[in-house]
């Protein structure tokens, strides 16, 4: 397996975690996109969009980092399941990693980022005011819906990582690089630290990959 990354894509790190949990190896090709190389041909030949993370298994490739660890989880029954057996479970697994993955995570990502900087000249004062009004929103609906329900444990979902994990912990990591005040978020802060004492997780992490 190789997988297309950058250090710091949260997309990227929900793959790099999924295939720590599962045991896989691979080898790691980063893409820098400070630099701009997720726009060139090498990298819209794996992906259209000119994103990452894309995974070539076996020579077949995948984008889209919530499609790459549902494809993980399928292909590889064997090791860790990242979602739940039944129905209902799942749609709960998938609807709070999308709550992150598809909600907060898209209108902060970088492209967006550099769009209000180089189109609307916005300061970077008023940069990390947007980025942590989309979080602080987010969040408030996330923390309430794990805080309320008897279905979250140690983690998310239950006492064993799931998709919804693997979304939760780069949120975070982002949300603190932003100066996200965090202690309107008890739930979520202590289900990022029990998920950060696995190394699956604490491997993962930017500031160890390649490009970093």
């Amino acid at each position: 397996m190789i997988l297309y990354d950058y250090c710091r894509s949260s997309a990227a790190y929900r793959v790099r975690i999924a295939l720590n949990l599962k045991g896989m190896d691979y080898e790691q090709i980063p893409v820098n996109l400070l630099k701009g190389e997720q726009g060139g041909d090498e990298n819209r030949a794996r992906n259209p969009q000119g994103f990452v993370p894309s995974l070539d298994d076996n020579g077949e490739m995948f984008n889209q980092s919530l499609a790459i660890c549902e494809y993980l989880d399928e292909a590889y029954p064997e090791s860790a399941q990242l979602l739940p057996q039944s129905a209902l479970e799942k749609a709960r697994v998938r609807s709070l990693a999308q709550l992150i993955a598809c909600d907060i995570h898209p209108v902060n990502n970088l492209r967006i980022l550099k769009y209000l900087v180089g189109e609307f000249g916005v300061s970077d004062e008023q940069k990390a005011e947007w980025y942590q009004h989309w979080v602080k929103e987010g969040f408030a609906a996330l923390e309430r819906r794990l805080a309320e329900s008897d279905q979250t444990g140690k983690f998310c979902h239950g006492d064993t990582p799931t998709l919804a994990d693997l979304c939760l912990v780069p949120q975070v990591f982002n949300a603190n690089r932003f100066k996200v005040d965090m202690s309107a978020y008890p739930t979520i802060s202590r289900i990022a630290d029990a998920c950060n004492e696995l190394d699956a997780f604490s491997k993962a992490h930017p500031d160890l990959q390649p490009g970093a």
